[in-house]
């Protein structure tokens, strides 16, 4: 199979998953030896990276303060560590978002996170308009997961107007030619469940953060996906600070620590 061809299966099973009644369940990752770990882990069906994750990883704070080149390097040689679809975060395009979804596409990965920073609604719409079109003149069923920041972004803002907001513009978005509509933020179960009947079952993601209902009942409320963003990052520092904690106070590797490396 030609890369072009391998790029397009990929693309359509992303796709699949993302339509299929059980939901998608994606642990971020954020360079090669992670993007194995998960990939190897039995379960996985699509890896997801973290634009948090890498930036951190190599010294940046995240919001595209790493350069674009570097990011679409890092998520090029994540793809390459499997032949499972590889969605990556490419935060709000760089200024460029067809161009960067562009490139992507060209290393290999079949979806992304784009999202709005709250900008007005048209200029976000445009931008979406502009990812989608980037995969449909490269011949891939690209999966796009527009993102909304109302929540992220969402300050004092009564909740039932963050609510409106987040669902005008995953009308929006959807109707732009999105796959998805990506909600981050701690949300209940009243708000999942508003999001998914005005949106439709399986086209909303939402992020694992604590406090979020379990994926099994995320995936009872219609949820399309979940990810789980910076804080699988945040588990496996904690492990790490957690070793070097024991360590200096006199013990060890804990038990049950597994050689995946």
């Amino acid at each position: 199979m030609s890369t072009a061809d391998s790029t397009i299966t990929r693309a359509q099973e992303l796709q699949r998953l993302h339509s299929d009644p059980e939901l998608l369940v994606v642990v971020n990752v954020w360079d090669a030896i992670t993007a194995t770990t998960v990939a190897n882990t039995p379960g996985t069906r699509a890896l997801a990276t973290a634009s948090h994750g890498i930036a951190a990883a190599r010294g940046f704070p995240d919001g595209e303060v790493i350069p674009r080149d570097e990011m679409i390097a890092e998520v090029g040689l994540i793809a390459r560590q499997t032949e499972l679809p590889v969605t990556a975060d490419l935060e709000a395009g760089y200024g460029d978002p067809g161009g960067t979804i562009a490139r992507a596409i060209d290393v290999g990965v079949v979806g992304a996170n784009l999202e709005d920073q709250l900008k007005p609604l048209s200029e976000a719409v445009r931008a979406v308009e502009d990812a989608v079109a980037a995969g449909e003149k490269a011949g891939v069923p690209f999966a796009l997961n527009a993102r909304t920041d109302a929540w992220v972004r969402g300050g004092g803002r009564d909740p039932q107007e963050i609510l409106d907001d987040a669902i005008a513009r995953g009308r929006a978005y959807l109707e732009a030619g999105a796959t998805s509509f990506f909600v981050p933020g701690k949300l209940d179960e009243d708000t999942i469940r508003a999001l998914v009947d005005a949106l439709g079952e399986r086209k909303v993601n939402v992020i694992g953060v604590p406090g979020m209902p379990s994926t099994r009942r995320l995936g009872e409320l219609g949820v399309a996906r979940v990810s789980f963003g910076p804080w699988s990052q945040n588990v496996a520092l904690t492990a790490l600070a957690s070793l070097a904690e024991d360590a200096y106070a006199g013990g060890g590797l804990p038990e049950g620590t597994r050689k995946l490396n």
